[in-house]
């Protein structure tokens, strides 16, 4: 087989490589190079088929077709294909919105017989006062069930304006009316991208980019925001919290279970199935320690800044953990689940259950998921792992003994309060540290892996060489995964990467250099930190002045061009590798990394190289720490040019979170960390 070094970055995916080998499996990997030669239209994004005259291939050398047989050039083809995977993208994070408001609706209707409940009062009537949901001397199930109903309607809009659109900073929503990019309604602007893409229709592709850049920020500023905003009514907002990651969170006398996909709404109520003494007493039967549950993916993320829940990996571990034949039972809803892995589980004992009306695997059992039933449903799926532990062998489970340790759990909401204390909580110390030079800026580094790249070694190489920068970085999704399998998410990682000043910084606040913000849903997070940013002041009066930057360096899905274009829209610097299908049309590069800077603040870096990448970032925070005038750095090369003073927090009783101080404990005995007071 091929070195597992040129596949993977993680240890524990290299040893499951040669065990995959072993056992005859293929694996993402594997398919891949058998694809091999990619077609280079396709990559190019010259191959257009929204018609059956075609598929029409634009020759990128220019010594045959210019045009399809419409008449469509290298430039419309390009723009048309991107502007369908935004449509498709935002589809699916707004559609997972959807389905949580679904549930909390039927929560608030229902109440306790629904099996979820309203875990964050306070979080709720925050929300009704800003969406205008009356609350004074109501009870709290019929202000849920007005705000819900109110969320709904968002999705059917037709006119606008969407209500957490109103969230973004002034500036940068008259950019967006100047544009005409200001999305109307969720549904709306995903629907009507399609028809522009149609044969026939939009053949001006940067108008066709424009509209692509609507369907986005209908996605960030709306699908997704809503789907933050009610998990954390529903579950509970997020605190900072411990847990571990990689495939050695395997539990080799345990029932193990793996949560894999997007909504948690079955994987929250899982986890409380698992914790029921009449499961545990059925595990105790079957011959079992315990039951453990474990995550992949962004499934993993929830119920990890929730629960505390040890996540087994990101994208590329969904194969290789059920070839440790140590889980016995996988179950999915939707989103980045590979249609390969029945395939890949019957190497072993290992049941996979899908459970999404619309999303079935052949060769998968089906449970469906009904929120009205839901905890029958997760006790049914935890019986059927109880009874697959009966037939693992043994003597054929491999687990990596890779596993580390992590600190998660962060918000929004719950920033102001490790970095200032509970009684004067703000974001003025990240903004002292940044106008000071202790901060170079921060940097969000989110979105999947690739099997077209050593998995997870961009995310490392980049987020690794910003530390050393003193750039803060906040992620989300399967970067974040990445992040905490290599010890990134630790606060000692601050000693072990982080560039002086930013040591300081971490010292003093407690917190880890690398802050995991959630899903990739939660990426509406990342936003609402950058506006926090814009209103406490200090540091720019828009998202395109501040000191900010993003990146994907591993992107996979159409979820993140969907994600990397509402960044840009929202006025942020955004590198992006590999280069999506868009190097056939000089027209749409140009736009997309240059001339869209001027209309929304924000542009791509479009690059195959992650030093190039970091190098950008790092130029583009150093042109606006010079445009807002703010301090040259602290420490050039490790030495310091700056004023003397240690780094204080806003309050000098700001309780570290460093690992030392929590203990470790197995999942059910994580216990969540408080903001701390002053």
């Amino acid at each position: 087989m091929p070195n597992p070094q040129d596949r993977s970055a993680d240890p524990a995916a290299r040893e499951m490589l040669i065990r995959a080998a072993e056992l005859g499996a293929k694996t993402v990997w594997d398919r891949h190079e058998d694809l091999k030669p990619l077609c280079g239209f396709g990559e190019l994004g010259l191959c257009c088929d929204v018609c059956y005259m075609g598929p029409c291939r634009i020759d990128p050398f220019g010594e045959r077709a210019q045009v399809g047989a419409c008449g469509a050039d290298a430039h419309l083809i390009v723009a048309r294909n991107l502007a369908r995977a935004v449509a498709c993208g935002a589809a699916a994070h707004s559609d997972h919105g959807r389905e949580v408001v679904a549930v909390f609706r039927h929560a608030a209707e229902a109440g306790s017989a629904s099996g979820y409940a309203i875990s964050n009062v306070e979080k709720l009537m925050a929300l009704a006062a800003e969406w205008g949901v009356p609350s004074a001397n109501r009870p709290e199930r019929q202000v849920a069930a007005d705000l819900a109903a109110r969320m709904a309607s968002q999705f059917g809009l037709q006119d606008g304006p969407l209500v957490p659109l109103l969230r973004a900073p002034e500036e940068q929503r008259r950019r967006w009316e100047k544009m005409g990019i200001a999305p109307r309604g969720i549904d709306r602007e995903i629907v009507e991208l399609l028809h522009r893409t149609s044969h026939g229709v939009e053949s001006d592709p940067v108008a066709l980019l424009r509209a692509a850049m609507r369907a986005a920020l209908a996605d960030g500023w709306g699908g997704s925001m809503i789907a933050t905003d009610v998990q954390d009514v529903l579950f509970g907002g997020p605190m900072a919290i411990r847990s571990r990651a990689n495939l050695g969170v395997l539990e080799a006398q345990q029932v193990n279970i793996l949560v894999h996909g997007h909504e948690p709404v079955l994987s929250e109520m899982l986890v409380a199935a698992s914790r029921e003494s009449d499961m545990l007493e059925l595990a105790r039967q079957a011959g079992a320690e315990g039951i453990n549950i474990a995550g992949i993916c962004c499934t993993a993320n929830e119920i990890l800044m929730r629960q505390g829940m040890p996540i087994a990996g990101n994208y590329l571990h969904q194969e290789l953990a059920l070839l440790t034949g140590a889980v016995d039972l996988m179950v999915v809803d939707v989103q980045c689940v590979m249609p390969s892995l029945p395939q890949v589980a019957a190497c072993h004992h290992t049941k996979v259950v899908t459970t999404s009306s619309k999303a079935h695997v052949p060769g998968a059992e089906h449970i469906g998921f009904d929120a009205h039933d839901a905890r029958r449903t997760a006790r049914e799926i935890v019986a059927r792992a109880v009874e697959a532990f009966g037939r693992r062998d043994p003597a054929r489970v491999h687990i990596p003994s890779h596993r580390m340790d992590l600190v998660a759990g962060f918000t929004n909401e719950n920033l102001p309060h490790y970095l200032g204390g509970r009684f004067r909580a703000g974001y003025r110390p990240l903004i002292d540290a940044i106008a000071s030079g202790r901060i170079r800026g921060v940097v969000a580094v989110v979105g999947c892996n690739t099997a077209r790249i050593s998995q997870d070694s961009h995310h490392l190489a980049l987020v690794r060489r910003l530390l050393s920068q003193d750039v803060l970085v906040v992620q989300t999704g399967c970067s974040a995964i990445a992040c905490a399998k290599a010890g990134l998410l630790r606060p000692e990682a601050a000693v072990e990467y982080a560039g002086p000043g930013l040591q300081e910084v971490c010292a003093a606040v407690g917190v880890p250099p690398v802050l995991h913000l959630g899903s990739c849903v939660d990426n509406s997070r990342i936003l609402a930190v950058c506006t926090a940013l814009v209103a406490e002041g200090g540091i720019g009066s828009d998202l395109s002045e501040l000191p900010i930057a993003a990146a994907a360096p591993e992107a996979m899905s159409e979820k993140a061009i969907t994600i990397g274009l509402y960044a840009v829209a929202s006025g942020v610097f955004t590198a992006f590798t590999p280069v999506p299908r868009v190097a056939g049309s000089r027209v749409v590069r140009q736009y997309l990394e240059h001339d869209v800077e001027r209309e929304t603040g924000g542009r791509f870096l479009f690059t195959d190289d992650i030093e190039e990448a970091a190098r950008g970032i790092l130029a583009h925070l150093d042109s606006k720490r010079k445009a807002l005038n703010l301090a040259p750095m602290m420490y050039q090369d490790g030495v310091r040019s700056g004023a003397p003073g240690a780094f204080r927090a806003m309050s000098t009783y700001v309780q570290p979170i460093g690992l030392a101080s929590l203990g470790c404990g197995k999942a059910q005995e994580r216990s969540q960390l408080r903001p701390p007071e002053e």
